[in-house]
């Protein structure tokens, strides 16, 4: 087993903390460039959903950093909730239909046959 393989995974409070500086500074390049809250702050990921998508995006980058089909997306996000029960919420909802109206959203949808 390499390095990577065995480092600790980091805990749920330090994830979360890293992820709400990041929506924080997310929402002051918004002001900062003239938007009004009331037309994003409900355009933006929460903080969990924000720490899947940092998992996500972990994961696919130590798996050579393709693009997930939608099988490989549904296993990952399970995977995450399995990891870490306190993201479930978030991650049912990233698998869910409703958010597709975000434009961050990463939505995997079946390519059509």
């Amino acid at each position: 087993m390499n390095s990577e393989s065995l480092r600790r995974r980091a805990s749920l409070e330090l994830l979360r903390a890293e992820a709400a500086d990041e929506l924080s500074v997310l929402v002051d390049e918004r002001l900062r460039s003239g938007e009004d809250p009331w037309d994003f702050m409900e355009d933006l990921p929460t903080v969990d959903e924000l720490v899947v998508f940092m998992l996500r995006a972990e994961n696919i980058a130590e798996s050579g950093g393709g693009r997930p089909n939608a099988a490989r997306h549904y296993r990952v996000l399970r995977q995450i909730s399995l990891d870490y029960p306190p993201l479930t919420p978030a991650v049912w909802r990233l698998l869910g239909e409703t958010n597709t109206s975000r434009r961050w959203d990463a939505m995997v949808r079946p390519e059509a046959s």
